[in-house]
């Protein structure tokens, strides 16, 4: 298991600069967004030129793209807003394989207007279940035509919230195309932290077979996710990386959630919890 990162954590003027970063800190597996490119993550414009350029610029480097961010509120209750989204996904979806990716990143979305990552008390409705449902299955759609995968993200202020929800999402569905992106610090709060152990070997149980990304970011007991390097928080990595081993997970580790300055201290806690837990012995 290696360790990559998102490629925007780090914050340069163009692209070269940023994987020139990447490389500078031993990393050749990232999660690639557009923004890295001076584009818009979700675009209202992607030519192949433009995806071949950036293809470039990772073969010259040996840079490999695990996956490319796709994430939208695909509920989002302005019918515009939400459109826009899913014109953006396909063409994402159309071009992911030019960028070097077969996994696209998603999220089940919510029913706040102005922030994605912010929990409505709607999302727990039926009926935010059903659009939702709706939703996903025009993506698979999208997902099936261009031959990629789509790997959504439980995640606490969405629809899917625990890995419960996730399971019945890839039962209904029943598409190959539909995997999961499992991230340990997304299945705690404050509530469940002293059963962390529990939490996440029920996920992996629920989940483990459907893994088709990991990420690494922490959660910190006073409920904040993300923000600090990992191993200021909360999160049990070597417990994490020994039930992605458990799971035969063979992808990257990617981390995010972190400012530039914590990365080295991050790739020191992942290393030591991958030391503690050689392959060998799972």
């Amino acid at each position: 298991m290696e360790l990559g990162i998102f490629a925007k954590t780090f914050a340069r003027p163009n692209l070269r600069e940023v994987l020139d970063a990447v490389l500078q800190q031993g990393i050749t597996r990232i999660q690639f967004n557009l923004v890295s490119a001076s584009l818009e993550s979700i675009p209202f414009v992607l030519t192949d030129t433009q995806c071949d350029g950036i293809r470039r610029e990772f073969e010259r480097r040996g840079i490999v793209n695990a996956a490319l961010s796709a994430t939208f509120n695909i509920i989002h209750p302005d019918d515009e807003i939400r459109e826009g989204g899913f014109r953006g996904f396909t063409l994402l979806a159309r071009c992911a394989k030019r960028l070097g990716a077969e996994t696209l990143s998603i999220s089940t979305g919510t029913r706040d207007r102005q922030d994605m990552w912010r929990k409505h008390p709607e999302n727990d409705s039926e009926e935010a279940w059903r659009e939702m449902l709706a939703a996903m299955s025009r993506i698979v759609a999208i997902a099936e035509e261009h031959s990629v995968t789509v790997a959504f993200e439980p995640e606490r202020a969405n629809v899917v919230d625990s890995a419960q929800k996730a399971r019945a999402v890839i039962d209904t569905l029943q598409s190959k195309r539909v995997k999961v992106l499992m991230d340990a610090a997304n299945l705690l709060n404050v509530s469940n932290l002293q059963q962390q152990d529990h939490v996440l070997k029920e996920a992996f149980e629920l989940l483990g077979e459907d893994i088709a990304l990991a990420h690494a970011k922490e959660f910190s007991a006073d409920g904040r996710l993300g923000g600090v390097a990992l191993g200021r928080g909360a999160v049990d990595f070597p417990l994490y990386v020994s039930l992605l081993r458990s799971a035969a997970y063979r992808g990257p580790l990617i981390m995010h959630g972190f400012p530039e300055e914590a990365v080295a201290e991050s790739i020191a806690c992942l290393n030591s919890a991958l030391q503690r837990v050689p392959a060998a012995s799972v």
